[in-house]
């Protein structure tokens, strides 16, 4: 039997990269998956065929996660159709270009550039959160999986408000498993490092990805097949008594022992 039998599992940010890789691991393992899109429909339609084709089956809803009225409304429609979400993966992130020649030193950061990252972390992650936790709480268990990242431990680039928000998301993460662990319901999150392509990331320019790479004891970068794969784990009955935790993604790069990232 595959592990996801029977799931509705809700991805945000799925019509690309890494939402759409974990989308389709997830229905390869047989889950119902939501496919959340802000902005380009087409591919979310194509996320949702392939979803269909690995084996699951999948659903393309379109809604901007930080606003709260279009969460509750995602939600309320998956629920009326499938009973409600039992595993939700927190993956939609705010255009972020990982160039370190572009990005802004902590001197010239404005309180807009972390409200921007908070907001399409933390807070697109509270909402949905929010918003599938009763109906999680209701039928006694779920799995909440957050996306943050292996910079908030080690900075190798500084990327002062994208890390900050993410840091943020993880202690938000911590706490909810710490209220939410008495209704069955678990939350972990997973720490990529560069993932390498996608949107995000095509303007890393090919000295950095080289110097990551070879500071990586697996000697590559990531692709966003890699992370799909823990994902999918804490989703599982594998992963039942891990709460709390954060699965480091990132070939070896950062190790350290019984650290909290995010």
């Amino acid at each position: 039997m595959k592990r996801c039998e029977g799931k509705t599992v809700l991805v945000t940010g799925a019509s690309r990269g890494i939402g759409a890789a974990i989308a389709q691991a997830f229905a390869a393992e047989g889950a119902l998956v939501i496919v959340n899109y802000v902005r380009n429909e087409t591919a979310a339609r194509q996320v949702e065929e392939a979803c269909t084709r690995a084996g699951g089956s999948g659903w393309a809803i379109r809604a901007d996660v930080t606003k709260p009225h279009e969460v509750r409304h995602m939600v309320e429609e998956v629920t009326e159709e499938t009973g409600g979400v039992d595993v939700l993966v927190n993956n939609a992130l705010p255009s972020y270009p990982f160039d370190p020649e572009l990005r802004k030193s902590a001197w010239e950061l404005e309180w807009d550039d972390y409200q921007q990252q908070l907001d399409g972390s933390l807070r697109a992650g509270f909402e949905v959160c929010r918003a599938v936790i009763p109906g999680m709480k209701e039928r006694m268990g779920g799995r909440i999986v957050n996306m943050v990242t292996n910079l908030t431990v080690s900075p190798v680039v500084p990327y002062h408000d994208y890390t900050t928000a993410k840091a943020a998301l993880g202690a938000f993460s911590r706490n909810l498993a710490a209220d939410l662990g008495p209704y069955g319901i678990t939350v972990n999150c997973v720490a990529p490092g560069l993932v390498y392509p996608t949107e995000a990331s095509r303007s890393t320019r090919e000295d950095v990805r080289s110097q990551i790479r070879a500071q990586t004891p697996l000697r590559r970068l990531a692709v966003p097949e890699d992370i799909a794969g823990p994902v999918v784990f804490l989703a599982t009955e594998g992963a039942r008594f891990m709460t709390g935790q954060t699965l480091v993604v990132d070939g070896g790069l950062t190790m350290r022992e019984g650290s909290h990232l995010g």
